[in-house]
């Protein structure tokens, strides 16, 4: 059985149906008030804490009194655009009870299919996470379409697992688990406690994507739970409808948990060593005896810049004719030549802009 406390960053993903009262249309404030609770012991403990939610159309249409079936584009996006300040201002106010601040970051699919949209994604939650801030992100319902949507928030949260570098994820939900069959229409359903691998026979028992235990079903979560753990992270589907779910599951509540294959960190490094270089740095003794220690690369240390690449592309790292390894530049070529042997005060009057920090940082390096 996983233990959330080994995780260093973890996601949750909470879905509609267990924010807003379905009659209602109100925010259940005693089940956020409790999430809140469990939030404030993640955080306690040091953990970088993310939560991916689902709501604001939900809160929006009952605001706007829209019907209760199936909305048009743009009514959805009206709802989404009412909604989406309460559910902002309901986590802001839950979370600052804790002497938490919360963020909204609000994402379509195209932030994670463009490259340069996927990096500024990943830096803004680094940077609200360094600062001790909860990031609450939802998809942009009020500028996607169906041609720019993730469609589901737990394929939604796994894509914010894999940009975040989490540990964990774990997925909130009406069933306690993955299971055979369908439970409330086969009694011989048995729920997985563990699941290594992603087979084919599993895949078979989550049915169809319209069919199962919710819209979507287990087929959106399989689909999470390849995505999450190919890139290191363990998932868990676990009840959600309980008060103070995430303490919960620590205590034995019971859930399903995929294994990770390997940890974020080896992943992500074992990614930039497969990618085929788009350029080079060259640098002197002193910057590759850092990095040989674990430093990041300054570009006080580098010599000379080869190719034409952009910012997050994969260069070849290269010290006296020998190549040292390869990382992902935060610099686009012509910005990484301008600032070659400069030191990082020196960096802003000549490109206009405050630096990125190192021109290779040490996450992003593969040796």
């Amino acid at each position: 059985m996983a233990t959330l406390k080994h995780a260093k960053r973890l996601v949750l993903k909470i879905g509609s149906a267990l924010l807003v009262d379905r009659e209602s249309g109100e925010l259940r404030e005693d089940w956020l008030a409790a999430l809140a609770q469990d939030v404030a012991e993640l955080r306690a403990r040091g953990q970088d804490v993310i939560l991916v939610s689902s709501g604001s159309i939900a809160l929006g249409r009952a605001a706007l009194d829209l019907p209760k079936h199936v909305l048009s584009l743009e009514q959805s996006q009206a709802a989404a655009a009412v909604g989406q300040i309460k559910l902002a201002g309901a986590y802001d106010r839950v979370l600052a009870a804790h002497g938490l601040r919360a963020a909204q970051v609000l994402v379509t699919l195209e932030d994670s299919a463009d490259r340069r949209r996927y990096l500024n994604s990943r830096a803004t939650l680094e940077q609200l996470l360094s600062l001790g801030v909860v990031p609450i992100v939802n998809e942009n319902d009020t500028v996607a379409t169906d041609e720019i949507r993730y469609g589901d928030n737990d394929r939604l949260a796994a894509q914010v697992a894999v940009t975040a570098g989490a540990d964990q994820l774990i997925l909130l939900s009406d069933v306690d688990g993955f299971y055979s069959a369908n439970p409330a229409e086969d009694d011989k359903a048995t729920r997985f406690e563990v699941i290594e691998t992603i087979t084919p026979e599993i895949e078979a028992m989550a049915g169809d994507a319209g069919s199962g235990l919710s819209k979507g079903g287990m087929k959106t979560k399989l689909m999470a739970a390849k995505t999450a753990t190919a890139a290191g992270c363990e998932m868990a589907i676990t009840a959600g409808t309980r008060l103070n779910p995430v303490r919960a599951l620590e205590e034995g509540a019971a859930a399903t948990w995929f294994r990770a294959q390997g940890t974020p960190q080896q992943k992500r490094k074992a990614w930039i060593a497969a990618m085929k270089p788009r350029g080079r740095v060259v640098i002197d003794s002193g910057a590759a005896g850092a990095l040989a220690k674990g430093s990041s690369l300054l570009s006080a240390g580098v010599m000379g810049v080869k190719g034409d690449f952009a910012r997050g592309d994969v260069i070849e790292v290269v010290s006296d004719g020998r190549v040292l390894g390869q990382g992902m530049s935060r610099y686009d070529a012509v910005d990484a030549g301008r600032i070659m042997g400069l030191r990082s005060d020196q960096i802003e009057p000549v490109l206009g802009y405050p630096p990125r920090g190192p021109l290779i940082h040490r996450d992003d390096m593969a040796f």
